[in-house]
């Protein structure tokens, strides 16, 4: 199990690198990686990248996510979530259910996010949480996240209301929280947040570390491990014949037919025993027929 995906189910109270690092100890793997990380006090699905697969982070991690979470109204913390100090308490007094509803809405589609002050995004090699720690003015600069569906489970408890977000890599439910406070005209902070969903992983195969430790004492950790030739990527797939995957081997470009990809798409490059071979791009697209010339720009030998 050197090479592949892990599914692990993150529990509170410790960081994504907390759980990495653990992997690695228990499976006696260095080359572990993470596709987005979750705060210390989030729980939820982690995807790992293993050894080859470390290579394919990048691809993986634009997968949206989806969570399900509790956002209290009437205090603000300076973290944004339930960790941080309150730094703002305000009435609730007429929210309804069906306020925050049509305001939850406004906030689905492309939109400009501030990202939380304590967060690990960086500016200058130093990451925010740092300058907000030290008390050093953090950036307000925004970024463009995509929020597909931010709706209500349920009805409004007392101040707290449970809701499910899908949203593209990137958001911050932190920040929708403390935002969806402030157009209210109250306050309001993240209570507690779960991942449910990377893509097409879902946190239900997922297995704890603990389990998974116990899962290899009895053999491989079920659907919980994705071998590294079933990676699922998020573009086509194309196969290729043994002349072809000796030349995509030695970095040469090699001529497919192929429809369904244009100039400038990744593709997923297989061998006829359904082997992963590398990771391509379509450089040049020939003819009315369909021929694309496919460059490799990873390749597993």
């Amino acid at each position: 199990m050197k090479h592949g995906l892990l599914l692990i189910d993150k529990p509170a109270g410790c960081t994504s690198h907390d759980v990495v690092q653990e992997v690695r100890h228990v499976l006696g793997e260095k080359k572990v990686g993470h596709c987005g990380t979750l705060d210390p006090d989030a729980t939820g699905l982690l995807l790992l990248t293993l050894g080859r697969g470390t290579r394919l982070t990048r691809f993986l991690i634009r997968a949206p996510k989806v969570y399900e979470g509790a956002i209290r109204f009437g205090r603000a913390t300076d973290t944004y979530d339930a960790s941080g100090t309150v730094t703002k308490e305000a009435p609730t007094d007429g929210l309804t259910t069906a306020a925050i509803t049509d305001a939850m809405r406004l906030f689905e589609g492309e939109i400009d996010q501030q990202p939380p002050p304590y967060c690990a995004k960086k500016v200058g090699g130093v990451r925010y949480y740092e300058l907000a720690r030290r008390g050093a003015d953090v950036p307000l600069k925004t970024k463009r996240v995509h929020i597909y569906d931010f709706s209500a489970i349920g009805g409004l408890e007392g101040e707290v209301l449970h809701f499910r977000l899908r949203c593209a890599s990137g958001t911050y439910a932190r920040s929708l929280a403390q935002e969806l406070g402030e157009r209210l005209g109250t306050a309001a902070h993240l209570a507690q947040l779960r991942r449910h969903q990377i893509g097409s992983f879902k946190v239900e195969d997922a297995l704890t570390v603990a389990a998974l430790a116990a899962s290899l004492e009895q053999g491989e950790p079920g659907s919980a491990y994705v071998p590294f030739d079933d990676i699922p990527l998020p573009f086509e797939e194309i196969r290729t014949d043994a002349q072809q995957e000796k030349r995509i081997t030695n970095g040469q470009t090699v001529l497919v037919r192929d429809a369904r990809i244009g100039e400038g798409d990744w593709v997923k490059v297989v061998n006829g025993r359904r082997e992963f071979v590398a990771v391509g791009a379509v450089v040049e697209c020939l003819g009315p027929e369909g021929v694309r010339v496919v460059q490799p720009k990873i390749v597993f030998k």
